[in-house]
């Protein structure tokens, strides 16, 4: 990344999220515990919204980024306000079918799908606008109004539903509100950068791309991103269905924690999509190739730093907490999924590459594949077994790793690369060895010092040796320009 531009979107991408993280973390551990049955229907209507909201999207937010430098200016504006007449337009089909669905489905929580259907709207505009501030590289306020407001209402919400000031209904329109405001704030940032007008005749942009092409894409991106949540947030869905809400509450408490591990990936895979997608269609592979492995390595870096803090942390934090005994249930989840997350880290931009290039049908395939092996092992551990939501994490690991191992010998074999090399090889055994000599370094009869012993010394370890290997050139690059402001 040797990009200032990219260093600073990057850099504010991933201070926000981790900003968003630890407001999140401070909830999850002190407030969501509380009421986990609550938790958990807040969560099952958002993975409801989750569901649909590909659905209204329908591929314009990738289309946008895809289609985006193959046309001149004025198109580029026509092509933004022809995904947001789609999204308008579906919206309007898909809640007469929602309403029609009352009078023939008959299930006990199908009303949770008329609060997440306005939910998934909001979600819609909000993945879109985005898309736009990405290709203005104008991500970091976007950012900040997605990440870090849920994560101030949400706890309000809760503690005011603990309280007894709001019911669940009330509850859940307050949460739903919290979005509403996130959409009309990113609009009129959005649009104070990027001057569009009335005109909606949409012409000149079908003669410059193909119209056929521009419907063929989107219906691939959607595929990809509907396939996307089945195959990694099918299971919020599901654990209601098949143990309780209760039991959602406590797995979501897991995913939350989790997530603290993926920021950097979320930030890089979206600001290098303009990139992926710009060097996939000059045929530019070499220079594609050094990105790949450049990303993936400090991916699996950050990743394994922030796993490996977690593994050997985890129960010391949770001692120190007065909701240890509500908490210690997630460690198992927060483990096994913290494992699928690094994992997916450390293959890099690979979906991305495959999404942006001629061969972007195979990732919908490779989805799909991944959605029959995630529904099949979820089925399976729900209903034969009593792992209960620890076998649910498992399951999505076990798909996880076949998934990215498949689209690796698929990159090898159309592209020639591959995200790895022997520095990379070198960073594993490092953080490996670091973390094997921490694990069994013997505990302290206080929790505070065993956390700051294990987890603290992993991670400056592990920053001292690879920062004097010279192994990731983003890490040097941030340290020096450290020490050259002293």
């Amino acid at each position: 990344m040797k990009s200032s531009n990219e260093q600073k979107q990057v850099f504010w991408f991933t201070l926000i999220n981790y900003l968003g993280i630890l407001i999140g973390i401070g909830s999850t551990i002190f407030i969501y515990p509380n009421d986990k049955e609550f938790l958990g229907m807040v969560r099952y209507v958002d993975a409801i919204a989750q569901l649909m909201f590909p659905i209204l999207l329908f591929g314009a937010g990738q289309s946008l980024i895809y289609f985006y430098p193959l046309v001149n200016e004025e198109n580029q504006k026509k092509l933004f306000k022809y995904a947001i007449k789609s999204i308008l337009v579906i919206s309007v089909s898909l809640a007469l079918l929602l309403i029609l669905g009352n009078y023939i489905v008959v299930l006990e929580n199908y009303h949770f799908v008329f609060y997440a259907f306005p939910l998934a709207l909001i979600i819609a505009l909000i993945e879109l606008f985005k898309r736009q501030a990405i290709n203005l590289q104008k991500l970091s306020v976007p950012t900040l109004l997605e990440k870090i407001i849920p994560k101030i209402s949400f706890p309000i919400i809760f503690l005011m539903f603990l309280a007894g000031y709001l019911n669940v209904i009330d509850g859940l329109k307050l949460f739903i509100a919290s979005y509403f405001i996130i959409i009309v704030l990113l609009a009129l940032y959005v649009f104070k950068y990027y001057k569009v007008n009335s005109d909606f005749n949409f012409k000149s942009l079908f003669t410059q791309i193909d119209k056929k092409e521009y419907y063929r894409y989107s219906f691939y991106a959607f595929l990809g991103s509907f396939g996307s949540f089945l195959a990694f947030r099918l299971d919020v869905l599901m654990i209601p269905e098949f143990l309780s809400f209760e039991a959602n509450g406590t797995y979501s408490i897991g995913v939350a924690l989790v997530s603290v591990i993926g920021i950097p990936a979320l930030g890089l895979f979206s600001i290098y999509a303009p990139m992926i997608s710009e060097h996939l269609k000059n045929n530019a592979i070499n220079e594609l190739g050094k990105k790949y492995i450049e990303t993936a390595k400090l991916l699996f870096f950050v990743g394994a730093i922030l796993y490996g803090a977690i593994v050997l942390g985890i129960d010391s934090l949770f001692m120190l907490l007065p909701t240890y005994d509500k908490l210690v249930e997630t460690i198992p989840v927060i483990m096994i999924l913290g494992a699928n997350v690094l994992f997916n880290m450390g293959t890099g931009f690979s979906s991305e590459i495959i999404s942006y290039s001629k061969y972007y049908r195979v990732n919908i395939m490779l989805l799909f594949v991944l959605v029959f092996l995630n529904i099949f092992l979820n089925l399976y551990v729900l209903t034969q077994t009593d792992y209960g939501i620890e076998g649910v994490a498992w399951a999505s690991l076990i798909a996880m790793v076949l998934f990215n191992t498949i689209k690796l010998y698929f990159i090898q074999k159309k592209f020639k690369i591959l995200p790895f090399d022997k520095g990379y090889l070198k960073l594993f055994w490092i953080v490996f060895v670091v973390g094997l000599g921490l694990y069994f370094l013997p505990k302290t009869q206080n929790s505070l010092i065993d956390l700051i012993l294990k987890s603290g010394l992993f991670c400056v370890l592990n920053v001292f040796i690879v920062y004097k290997f010279k192994l990731i050139y983003s890490l040097n690059y941030w340290i020096e320009k450290v020490l050259r402001m002293k």
